[in-house]
């Protein structure tokens, strides 16, 4: 009997020793795809924030994929999921995500939300409801906001008083910030050696300011609840874009010409520009390397206060196998919970897309230390969702072009916005036609 014992226990130990033996489960390899949309050292932000997940979560290795902008990662995206070849996860300019949902190319999350035991509704309702309208197509959650932004209005405090105007009185409305920009340029002769203000014009910052101009005219840029209708010939629009023209060809307070985001940036640092609008992601790097006053301040109305969301929120592409899936959600959640939010923020500039970030001692903190980070989530009550279509960049691109036209001086904002409204009702023509109601044959 008592043989008997030892021969169990002897088994016993022997099965455990196998056990022991028996290698580990490889870890679930996984990529990010991340774009670097805007100014600051968001790679090697990228790059610490993925070494933590990791060191926290050995039973996944993720690895972080810099793809470019925010275009390139459409690209790269959509090439990757052809190639049969997904990342798990993606870090997507939030207006794609409709154009992505209408192709098939990223799939709903409702499945994983639900696995974690809450509802959509409930675990949408951690983010900012301004976000909402860019992760949620057709009734159904896409994806996750990550870093978020609106644009604002930097100023240059000296250069404010040395002109007589009051930093702590930003402009609040087109004509206080027209009459600043005339106050603000200076000039030498023909020569122009400080512009009153600067935007960016280039392809996809181009279209985000517009459409920040035209909703505080008071407009709609496209419809939110259908990725197949526009509004670009319109009043609204007319005005915005007649506003910018005449920044450029009548007041002579903006430089001619397409202005990429950088370069206006570099030109507000180096005391060439002194107002820009300009994204809250680039907050940080301006603070870094501003190296005098500065402020910010909600960008002005013409007929009401508006801004679009920009940013960018993380999604999940189709044909992923399950543990990629299920490693990609666990990313996910970790990079979009209150305490990475909030990190990701006092690193970027961006604000935080879960509320309860702003609860977290270091926040607190950070925004008391840091009032200008507060300006882009106050305006948060007056933000709309950005635009977001079928075929989002040719049909964005289609008033880009006109834009880059009319700064040009190569064309009337009346001219350019019936030849840009005409081609993006080409481009929509696939969709419109595919959910147009068919009415049956008249007798």
């Amino acid at each position: 009997m008592r043989w008997g014992w030892l021969k169990g226990a002897g088994a016993a130990a022997f099965a455990l020793a196998l056990a022991g033996a028996a290698p580990a489960r490889a870890a679930t390899e996984i990529e990010l795809f991340f774009p670097v949309p805007v100014d600051g050292q968001l790679a090697r932000d990228m790059s610490t924030m993925i070494k933590e997940f990791n060191e926290k979560n050995p039973e996944i290795k993720a690895t972080p994929v810099y793809t470019g902008s925010y275009d390139e990662t459409l690209i790269k995206t959509r090439a990757a999921i052809r190639a049969g070849k997904p990342p798990a996860a993606v870090i997507m300019s939030a207006n794609f995500l409709t154009d992505l949902a209408i192709e098939g190319e990223i799939q709903p999350l409702e499945a994983q939300i639900e696995a974690d035991g809450t509802t959509p509704k409930r675990f949408m309702d951690q983010f900012w409801p301004a976000l909402h309208g860019n992760a949620i197509v057709n009734g159904k959650v896409y994806g996750v906001p990550f870093h978020n932004s609106t644009p604002l209005l930097y100023y240059n405090a000296d250069h404010f008083k040395e002109v007589g105007l009051d930093p702590d009185k930003p402009p609040q409305n087109w004509d206080e910030l027209l009459a600043a920009a005339k106050k603000l340029t200076k000039r030498e002769g023909d020569r122009v050696t400080r512009w009153g203000i600067m935007m960016p014009s280039n392809y996809d910052y181009g279209g985000w300011i517009l459409q920040a101009l035209t909703m505080s005219n008071g407009g709609l840029w496209f419809n939110p609840e259908y990725g197949g209708e526009v509004y670009y010939d319109t009043p609204s629009m007319l005005g915005a874009l007649t506003f910018w023209s005449d920044l450029v060809q009548k007041a002579k307070v903006h430089p001619a010409g397409e202005q990429k985001g950088p370069g206006v940036s570099t030109a507000f640092l180096s005391g060439q520009a002194s107002m820009m609008l300009l994204s809250t992601g680039s907050l940080t790097h301006v603070r870094q390397n501003a190296k005098f006053p500065y402020r910010v301040a909600f960008v002005p109305k013409n007929v009401r206060n508006a801004v679009p969301i920009g940013g960018a929120s993380l999604v999940q592409p189709a044909g992923l196998d399950d543990d990629k899936r299920k490693a990609g959600w666990t990313l996910i959640k970790w990079m979009t919970s209150p305490e990475k939010s909030g990190w990701w923020s006092r690193a970027t500039g961006y604000f935080a897309p879960n509320m309860a970030a702003y609860d977290q001692p270091e926040m607190r903190d950070f925004m008391g230390k840091n009032p200008d980070a507060k300006i882009a989530v106050d305006q948060l009550r007056f933000a709309g969702p950005w635009f977001a279509t079928y075929k989002t960049v040719a049909v964005r691109k289609a008033i880009e072009d006109e834009l880059q036209a009319v700064v040009s001086g190569k064309k009337s904002p009346k001219d350019a916005l019936v030849t840009a409204q005409k081609t993006a009702d080409e481009l929509l023509k696939p969709y419109v036609e595919q959910t147009a109601l068919k009415l049956p044959p008249t007798n």
